[in-house]
C-alpha cells in the first residue's frame, strides 16, 4: 500500500496551533484566499484521526455537528473505548496508523493536537507535514511540537501562498512520493 499519514493544520509563525485558552480565532484576522487550500487537501482524505481534546473542542465549536462526516473517523483517547455515529475511539494511535497504512484508501489526516502529533512522530508514523503558516506571533499557547528527543527529517515538497498565509508541504525524507 502507498497510503500516507499527513499532519495538516495551521500554525502561528512562532509554532503554536492555538492559544493557551484553545482559541484559534487569530486565524480569522489573517487575509487569505478562499479556503486556503483546505478543500483540495480534504478531497484527498478518507480517514481522520483526531486527538480527544481536539475532538472535544471541535464538537463544542460546531455545536455537536461533526464536521468530517463521510470520512472514516477515529478519536485517540485514554478513556474507555466507545463509539459514536461518526467516530471510533481508540487508545493506541501508533497501531491504528500502522493498520490503516496497510489498508487500501486515501490519505490519513492527523488533525491534532500536539500530543497526538508528538506520539506519531516518535513512532515514525507521519509521512507528510502540511503546515499553513499564519504571520501571527502568539508568544505562548498550544505548541505544534513538544520538546522531544525525536528527530525526524522531512524534505520540502511544495510552497503555496494564500494571501498572507503560506502553506509548506513537507514529505518524510526517503519516502516515495
Amino acid at each position: 500500500m502507498n497510503r500516507k499519514a499527513a499532519v495538516y493544520l495551521a500554525v502561528s509563525v512562532d509554532g503554536y496551533i492555538a492559544t493557551e485558552e484553545d482559541r484559534v480565532d487569530w486565524l480569522e484576522e489573517v487575509p487569505g484566499e478562499g479556503d486556503n487550500g483546505y478543500g483540495a487537501f480534504y478531497e484527498t482524505v478518507d480517514t481522520v484521526v483526531i486527538g480527544r481534546r481536539t475532538y472535544d473542542w471541535v464538537m463544542k465549536e460546531t455545536d455537536g455537528d461533526y464536521p468530517y462526516a463521510g470520512k472514516e473517523g477515529y478519536v485517540v483517547s485514554r478513556e474507555p473505548e466507545r463509539a459514536s455515529e461518526h467516530v471510533t475511539f481508540t487508545k493506541n494511535p501508533e497501531q491504528l496508523i500502522e493498520r490503516l497504512k496497510g489498508e487500501k484508501g486515501g490519505r490519513i489526516w492527523i488533525v491534532g493536537g500536539g500530543r497526538l502529533i508528538h506520539s506519531l512522530l516518535k513512532a515514525d508514523a507521519v509521512d507528510e507535514l502540511i503546515l499553513t503558516v499564519a504571520p501571527v506571533v502568539l508568544g505562548s499557547g498550544r505548541p505544534l511540537f513538544y520538546r522531544t528527543s525525536v528527530r525526524e527529517m522531512f524534505s520540502l515538497h511544495s510552497v503555496e501562498r494564500y494571501g498572507d498565509f503560506v502553506e509548506l508541504h513537507y514529505k518524510k525524507r526517503g519516502a516515495d512520493s
